[in-house]
């Protein structure tokens, strides 16, 4: 007899077919059967329920809240069963002990840097081994190409040498051995945004080799974004490596109504043969740290030269030019518009009640101009603020939802005082708001970008679908009441109308209340190009 039985569910398994009423048993953390009249040790009453397999999220800052929080209670509660690590270039995985102190730094907006953490990794593989120690959610990595620019050759803003090439191949083969599912990149962040085409292209062959995908954080969202994109494809074409567009967008004023020419770009490409997908969040504002806005040439040597630039008032006038006349790269080659940026964090706790605040609103309460109140924030925060950029537009949001390679992704960073509401909101906000509200996409439209097109992606060949023989990575729902509640005053609220979440067949949600459990694990590749699950 079967260890669970769902009796009576609305079925969307996850491939684009239409629903159907059924049972569905799971047996040793499998899906065993799908039918009528089925019988298990333990019934769970699913009438009037929708049952999907488990929400992917193919874009999470959760790197060290999955070790904090490992139970994860902003994921099990939209019905996130598996997330995607090491994103946009940096993340603690490859390191060694210089780089590593550098990365706290420079990265502890996104995840914080807690006092007393243990970090005794170093490798991909290591960090991987510290994840199946116990977490709630199944969750894959990324090789950061930023940290392994780091390790290969600083933060200098100049081409590899060929034994600096072939040092970061070999970082990237190995990440990629050990667990790795692909390599990310972050081109607007130092010293990701120092490397060139040929660079990158010689490193997403090596992930092609191994079975991965490049997921690129282009190098603009704004003024050069439909530019990035297509250096992003061409990257693409050129290594054989398929690529995934992470937070696909087109930002600021100057991208109103163009994801048109986007979607263009992927269209081509996808008729050319190149295996493209995208993920989206189903909001307008986006988020990062205050000093990834800097121009790039600022950050180079690593957050201390960094923060010596901001005391010398020539380079600090080198920046107000950049910033203000020019159109800083770190702020997507337009010029910064004060009013739009919306401190979200602090590192420093003296500096909360900043939080709520736009660099505008600081610069009049100081009675300086709000160049001069963003160079004196990351100074005294030592660059570890927050910030919403509320530079979005409604129409591209909905345009590249319904694109036919688009998966969900939240970006969604878990620290500071007042984060983005996405981290909580974005799979309940997709089915709620996007879906039975607007009727932009359907329940089983939805479900697919959320489950098994992006299981694909990732090469989870015995997850994302209903189907007997698959991981019971489940999910249970009202879809009459389904709606995400987390706010930008209220961010950490959890999603409403979700029943139950089961990660590998045990219940990490039941009756909308997390239990604590920790069935999930690190789903890594093998040096064969498969999943070992």
């Amino acid at each position: 007899m079967a260890d669970l039985l769902f009796r009576g569910a609305t079925v969307v398994d996850g491939t684009g077919a239409g629903r159907r009423r059924a049972d569905v048993t799971v047996t040793d953390g499998l899906i065993e059967e799908i039918g009528r009249g089925l019988t298990a040790r333990r019934t769970v009453d699913a009438d009037g329920l929708v049952l999907t397999p488990g929400f992917v999220d193919m874009h999470t800052h959760s790197d060290l809240a999955l070790l904090l929080t490992p139970d994860q209670p902003s994921r099990v509660t939209q019905g996130v069963t598996c997330e995607v690590l090491g994103q946009d270039g940096l993340s603690y995985a490859p390191v060694d002990d210089t780089t590593l102190g550098a990365l706290r730094r420079q990265i502890a907006g996104w995840n914080g840097d807690p006092p007393g953490f243990d970090w005794n990794w170093r490798t991909v593989g290591g960090y991987l081994d510290r994840l199946d120690e116990g977490i709630g959610v199944n969750a894959c990595y990324l090789v950061p190409h930023g940290s392994v620019r780091m390790l290969a050759m600083g933060w200098d803003d100049r081409p590899p040498t060929p034994s600096e090439l072939d040092r970061m191949r070999e970082l990237v083969a190995a990440g990629l051995q050990e667990g790795a599912v692909g390599m990310s990149s972050g081109l607007s962040y130092t010293p990701g945004m120092y490397a060139g085409t040929d660079e990158l292209v010689a490193l997403c062959a090596t992930v092609a080799a191994y079975g991965g995908y490049h997921a690129p954080h282009q190098r603009s969202y704004g003024r050069g974004a439909l530019e990035g994109y297509a250096e992003m494809l061409d990257v693409a074409r050129r290594s054989g490596c398929p690529v995934h567009l992470t937070h696909a967008t087109m930002n600021f004023d100057v991208n109103r109504g163009r994801a048109g020419a986007l979607l263009d770009l992927v269209d081509r490409a996808l008729a050319d043969g190149v295996d493209v997908t995208l993920d989206s969040y189903p909001y307008l504002p986006g988020s990062t740290t205050l000093a990834a806005l800097l121009p790039g040439w600022a950050g180079a040597g690593g957050p201390d030269a960094t923060l010596a630039r901001l005391a010398d008032p020539a380079a600090r006038e080198r920046i107000r030019a950049d910033m203000e006349e020019h159109g800083s790269d770190g702020c997507h080659g337009v010029v910064a518009d004060w009013a739009t940026v919306q401190v979200s964090g602090t590192g420093d706790p003296a500096l909360s009640a900043l939080v709520g605040l736009t660099v505008a609103g600081i610069a009049e309460a100081r009675g300086c101009t709000g160049t001069e109140a963003f160079l004196d924030l990351l100074r005294e925060d030592t660059l570890a603020t927050t910030v919403l950029q509320h530079v979005g537009d409604e129409e591209n949001v909905r345009a590249v939802m319904r694109h036919r390679v688009h998966t969900a992704g939240s970006d969604g960073l878990l620290t500071g005082a007042r984060p983005h509401p996405r981290a909580w909101g974005t799979f309940a906000r997709y089915l709620g708001h996007y879906g039975r509200e607007l009727g932009v996409l359907t329940l089983e439209e939805a479900v697919t970008r959320m489950t098994g097109r992006p299981a694909r992606r990732l090469g989870l060949d015995r997850r994302g679908l209903v189907r007997p023989g698959h991981h019971a990575d489940l999910v249970l729902f009202d879809p009459a009441a389904v709606r995400d509640t987390a706010t930008f005053d209220r961010p950490r609220s959890p999603a409403a109308g979700l029943a139950h979440v089961y990660v590998n067949g045990t219940a990490v949600l039941r009756e909308g209340r997390p239990t604590g459990a920790l069935p999930g694990r690190a789903l890594r590749r093998t040096d064969r190009g498969t999943r070992a699950l």
